[in-house]
């Protein structure tokens, strides 16, 4: 009796520190991934390799992407990894933040491990279609590991995420982006968010600017007369200032509850 006491208190010992051993495993995974931002970003430079206008023109990007598709682009860097595996990492710093819609789960992470030099793409639920694993991957030996070798890490996460917003809006196909291995191929769709962008700019200053500078009647032409002029002398009109690179519009909204499931890929440079 004594034995079999003492056999099943060994086994209840084993099966505590198991679970205990999980338990401390999940916290201690949870402890290493970094904080939702508040206030919200898209873009989340913490190992500082964006100077102020890089990361705030790429925000803009990424925001004015979203507010007019719902897919939402977030881009991180961080110093270290601190042993932990890229895309396990990418995985559940996604679904920790909830990058992308509920329900459609139309959410991107661009991770970047400095120390590490390794780099990831993580696809939501919904658009592993459309951008495959390979895809992501060409993405990142092509347009991304070139440019971080030569330090030009703004132009390698910006190409980045030209590619991926041509590809969910439809701009191109997969098929294009595999064909061209050296250059990315010309993008019409950045130049229409750009229209798009001083459109609704045009349209809150004639809101906000009614009762000055005869604000009704002034025409569109006028307007980019105005915003040129402004950029130039350091003035800003409205919602649209030259010096905060942005045409009006409240910013990020926040992350909508996207869920992954392990599409994407990386690489190291």
């Amino acid at each position: 009796m004594t034995r079999f006491l003492s056999v099943n208190l060994n086994q209840m010992n084993r099966i505590l520190f198991f679970i205990l051993s999980i338990l401390f495993c999940n916290f201690s995974f949870g402890q290493d991934l970094p904080a939702r931002p508040d206030p919200p970003k898209l873009v989340n430079d913490f190992a500082n390799i964006l100077d102020v206008s890089q990361a705030l023109e790429l925000e803009n990007k990424l925001v004015a992407f979203n507010d007019t598709t719902s897919t939402q682009i977030a881009v991180v860097t961080i110093s270290s990894l601190n042993g932990n595996e890229i895309g396990d990492f990418s995985f559940r710093l996604a679904e920790k933040w909830g990058i992308g819609q509920e329900g459609k789960n139309n959410g991107i992470l661009i991770l970047v491990a400095m120390e590490d030099r390794k780099m990831f793409i993580a696809t939501g639920y919904g658009l592993e279609g459309v951008i495959p694993d390979a895809i992501a991957k060409r993405i990142v030996e092509n347009y991304m590991k070139p440019e971080f070798r030569n330090n030009n890490y703004f132009k390698g996460i910006d190409d980045a995420t030209s590619l991926i917003m041509g590809l969910t809006s439809g701009e191109y196909t997969a098929d294009q982006v595999a064909s061209n291995k050296n250059k990315v191929p010309p993008l019409l769709f950045p130049l229409f968010m750009i229209f798009f962008f001083v459109l609704m700019s045009y349209i809150r200053f004639r809101n906000v600017q009614s009762s000055h500078l005869a604000g009704s009647n002034l025409n569109f032409w006028t307007f980019l007369l105005l915003m040129s002029s402004s950029g130039r002398g350091g003035r800003s009109f409205g919602n649209f200032s030259s010096g905060s690179g942005s045409f009006g519009g409240g910013g990020f909204g926040g992350f909508g509850g996207g869920s992954f499931g392990g599409g994407g890929a990386g690489g190291s440079w």
